[in-house]
């Protein structure tokens, strides 16, 4: 086993049927096999682990209740430590070894799109259900469904809000990526029916380059009330820090790639305080529909077996395991092909106040966005 998985949680180490190294959940020889393949090691472990939480909480409920079709769900999660050759080998193994009716909880652009280009499922029935990433070939993959608001809604959300208090010339921060263009593009579409546009954009390359990308937003000429950031959390934080520090005073507004939990312990309150990031799920920590109740009371009756902390990623990961079980429900028999068949025709399905649906030529799911806030004292708002 890998020295990596020295930090990870005793219910996230299997020590038998290992998969390409690292097994979170093992498959029984009866159920059907839900597959993940995402950062249970690494810079985004954080997200990848307690997305996987998220997805077992519901599962388990499903299989006490008598299962699927009266098969238990069994969830398989491989790490990847966020590495796209090892998202893309240790998703081949896992479809040889394991033969899962669904994928699911994959993480990051590169890792996603590194799947797309090794056209491991272009032959395939199999459906990636759930995911983060802002990709634009991602987003408009026949084969992967969102079951979250994409890029598009939340930057329509946030320029929205923004233009309420007069806020509209806006600039754009990402991590480099090959389809720059096409995110520019997505943005300043979705910020114009708010009246907002677009006045600057800089990328991240990497860590180091992180001055230069505040630079580039400083020596603009037209400055921006506010700044978009489209990145991971660990990018996210850099470049708060180093924004905050040069000066920097305009609103910051970030995806929900950025976990906000994260960076609140990551960054100092002076830096983070008055930082906002879109949320694509109900908040994890009230009780305010059905949705969120029946998550909280989840975590509650699985006690000290949920290892990781409570969090919008865990959330999501409860969300996505609810939609694959809906689609599981309306196949008959349950395989790659009648589960995919199911997602084209799944429609306002609600979730408990949360809800998920496709239409042709769509394939993100959600329309559903809300606003967290970092207040002054470094609390999560909402």
């Amino acid at each position: 086993m890998s020295k990596r998985w020295g930090s990870v949680p005793s219910t996230l180490r299997v020590a038998a049927a290992m998969v390409c190294g690292g097994v979170a959940f093992m498959a029984q020889a009866a159920g059907w096999t839900v597959g993940q393949v995402a950062p249970l090691s690494g810079a985004d472990a954080t997200q990848g682990r307690a997305y996987a939480q998220g997805m077992k909480l519901y599962f388990d409920q499903v299989n006490k209740a008598g299962g699927v079709q009266g098969q238990s769900v069994e969830l398989v999660v491989v790490d990847d430590v966020g590495h796209p050759e090892e998202t893309v080998s240790k998703t081949r193994k896992l479809l040889s070894d394991s033969k899962p009716v669904v994928l699911a909880g994959f993480f990051g652009n590169r890792n996603m799109t590194a799947l797309i280009d090794s056209k491991l499922l272009e032959s395939s029935p199999l459906s990636v259900v759930g995911y983060q990433s802002t990709d634009t070939r991602v987003l408009g993959s026949s084969q992967f469904f969102a079951t979250r608001a994409g890029l598009a809604e939340q930057m329509n959300k946030i320029s929205t809000h923004l233009a309420t208090v007069g806020i509209t010339r806006l600039a754009l921060v990402f991590e480099d990526r090959p389809d720059a263009q096409a995110l520019n593009d997505l943005v300043s579409k979705a910020v114009a029916p708010s009246g907002a546009k677009l006045v600057s954009a800089a990328s991240i390359k990497n860590k180091s380059s992180v001055d230069k990308t505040v630079e580039q937003l400083r020596s603009a000429k037209t400055p921006a009330q506010a700044v978009l950031v489209v990145a991971s959390s660990p990018t996210t934080a850099a470049f708060v820090e180093a924004y905050r520090m040069d000066g920097g005073n305009a609103q910051v507004y970030a995806t929900a790639e950025a976990d906000i939990e994260q960076l609140a312990k990551r960054l100092p309150v002076e830096y983070i305080s008055g930082l906002s990031i879109a949320q694509v799920v109900p908040s994890p920590y009230k009780v305010s529909a059905k949705l969120n109740k029946e998550f909280r009371d989840a975590v509650t009756a699985a006690g000290k077996s949920v290892e990781v902390p409570v969090s919008f990623a865990m959330m999501e990961g409860y969300v996505n395991a609810k939609v694959i079980v809906e689609a599981m429900r309306r196949s008959q028999p349950v395989t790659p092909e009648k589960v995919t068949a199911a997602l084209r025709t799944l429609d306002a399905y609600d979730l408990g106040g949360y809800w998920v649906g496709y239409r042709p030529g769509s394939q993100i799911g959600s329309k559903y966005v809300d606003l967290s806030i970092v207040n002054a004292s470094g609390r999560v708002t909402q």
